[in-house]
């Protein structure tokens, strides 16, 4: 194995728990080069991380002309993680020996030759070891428990500085992330503002996150106090993760930042509903410190796959206590 491609077409949080599944080619191959396949905004994400050699954008590798594509694409092997028609057919038109996929996508039984048989949906397996999965014709059968995985992956700080507005001491302040452009349920940002005033009034920093059009969704809501700070919108991704990288904790529900603090070694804190296959035992955040909160383990909505709100029920001082 010379070239083996990782395609993880989706989004950030999906991205850092595919990185551990990397770290293992990393180790079976360790001179390979190992290309990452996946959307632009995630390029930050994946660059923190020594186990991949190089990273392509999937928009601009498709918008080539064909045979660009079938030249870029020779490979020895190719995974997708995330399935993608269009790329899973290319891999095969540019004759990658070894094309894995899962068969559970139809498009796999004419583009992939070799479809590990795995449900993600009903498994008991956090989403990092599911992916272990499709290693196994490449010789890695072992799935990982989630310490180790949590163990062996660490984020490299990135360069870029931040602005001076946030410039603050290591551990002086905490992150509040309350949307997640609708990727998963999400407490009330009634009650991230009053979080936000409880931990300003006790004397902490507190920085809301988030692009600018989720800014636009709360920023007049925010209180106005010296102790609370507004990034949303002020930062690329490479800054956020250094704010990240600093900060005393984080807190959010299912998202990508929640994941970046959970590598990152940081007190990462997620609220999360129970429901499958939303629940945090698929979805949770790896990393050392990272934790997560639900309002009722034993919800019997959540048990059923009922549509439920209870995440809107988690306490205020629970997530205090969490914080520390």
């Amino acid at each position: 194995m010379n070239r083996i491609l990782i395609s993880r077409t989706d989004s950030i949080g999906d991205v850092v728990l595919t990185l551990p599944m990397c770290q293992a080619l990393r180790e079976q191959f360790p001179e390979a080069r190992l290309i990452y396949i996946g959307k632009k905004y995630t390029e930050s994400v994946v660059n923190c991380f020594d186990c991949i050699d190089e990273f392509w954008d999937v928009d601009a590798l498709l918008n080539q002309p064909i045979a660009m594509q079938i030249d870029q694409m020779k490979a020895d092997c190719i995974i997708h993680v995330f399935p993608n028609k269009a790329l899973a057919s290319l891999a095969k038109r540019a004759k990658i020996p070894m094309r894995i996929g899962t068969s559970h996508r139809v498009f796999h039984l004419f583009t992939c030759n070799h479809r590990p048989n795995f449900t993600r949906k009903n498994s008991p397996y956090h989403e990092s070891q599911l992916n272990f999965h499709l290693l196994a014709p490449l010789g890695i059968t072992t799935i990982p428990d989630l310490e180790d995985i949590s163990s062996n992956l660490k984020l490299n700080r990135p360069t870029e500085s931040i602005p001076l507005d946030f410039q603050w001491e290591k551990d002086t302040y905490v992150l509040l992330h309350p949307k997640s452009k609708g990727s998963a349920l999400e407490w009330p940002i009634e009650k991230y503002m009053l979080l936000a005033e409880q931990l300003a009034n006790g004397g902490t920093k507190v920085c809301f996150t988030g692009t600018e059009e989720e800014g636009q969704l709360f920023r007049m809501k925010l209180p106005v106090h010296p102790n609370i700070m507004d990034s949303t919108g002020k930062l690329s991704l490479t800054q956020l993760i250094s704010l990240i990288g600093n900060a005393k904790a984080l807190v959010a529900c299912s998202t990508g930042p929640y994941h970046i603090a959970g590598v990152s070694g940081v007190n990462a804190i997620g609220l999360f509903s129970m429901r499958r296959p939303i629940d945090p035992g698929r979805w949770k955040a790896i990393g050392p410190k990272a934790q997560f909160l639900v309002f009722d383990e034993q919800c019997k909505a959540c048990k059923k796959g009922e549509k439920c709100r209870c995440i809107e029920d988690i306490s205020i001082d629970s997530v205090m206590n969490a914080i520390g």
